[in-house]
């Protein structure tokens, strides 16, 4: 499903150039759920929004379903993002001024998905999530636990091939947490693939595997 080879990202700096990421070569199949771990300036968190294709300021080769995402214009790119990807975000990034409702057709809209589907498809959200009740409210009149849980349905509403979470836990208490990592790992149960950052063992311990960066290199998997 992505194939990585020698992926890397630099910046130039008053010593010459800084790497973030090197030779980062590796490849995710259909299905897996892989945690990236290592300490923080790793380069985790730029990995993975490199893959989600909110950063496009790279080298290498990076292949997803198939597709040269290093060699397609910023355009195409967009698209293959709206087509393949879910993002969990630690800090939620829920849109304030809209409800849990409308946060979550917001990614059926770019797909330009129909009306009448849509409300089936938010409805059937609600309902797994168990959120029905917070449908009408602002994100500012929930709990973290609540927000992430938005969150996610909003991440996998329109049934993305690959799901990448940046510290989906990070945020909230340990049950909170928890319940936030069976669901991923219900949602990979089911067939998605998953690609979680994550500082905690216990959650890093759902993956099928685990790989570690240190200084922008793959030291161990």
């Amino acid at each position: 499903m992505i194939k990585l080879r020698n992926l890397e990202k630099s910046f130039r700096s008053g010593a010459g150039e800084t790497f973030v990421l090197r030779r980062v070569t590796n490849d995710v199949e259909k299905g897996e759920f892989v945690t990236i771990m290592g300490p923080s300036g790793a380069g985790k968190s730029t990995l993975l929004a490199i893959l989600g294709m909110l950063d496009g300021d790279w080298r290498g080769e990076y292949y997803l379903m198939g597709e040269p995402v290093h060699a397609i214009k910023p355009r195409a790119r967009i698209e293959l993002n709206k087509k393949y990807i879910g993002f969990v975000f630690q800090q939620y990034h829920l849109l304030d001024d809209l409800t849990v409702y409308e946060n979550l057709e917001i990614p059926l809209s770019y797909r330009n998905v129909r009306r009448k589907e849509r409300q089936a498809i938010v409805a059937d959200a609600l309902d797994r999530f168990n959120i029905v009740g917070k449908k009408d409210l602002y994100p500012s009149q929930l709990s973290g636990g609540q927000q992430q849980l938005v969150a996610v349905a909003r991440a996998v509403i329109a049934e993305p091939a690959v799901i990448l979470a940046d510290e989906p836990t990070g945020s909230l208490h340990s049950s909170q947490g928890r319940m936030i990592m069976d669901l991923l790992k219900q949602l990979n149960s089911e067939g998605t693939t998953i690609i979680q950052v994550t500082h905690n063992e216990e959650y890093a311990r759902f993956a099928d595997r685990i790989i570690q960066l240190k200084d922008g290199w793959i030291v161990d998997e």
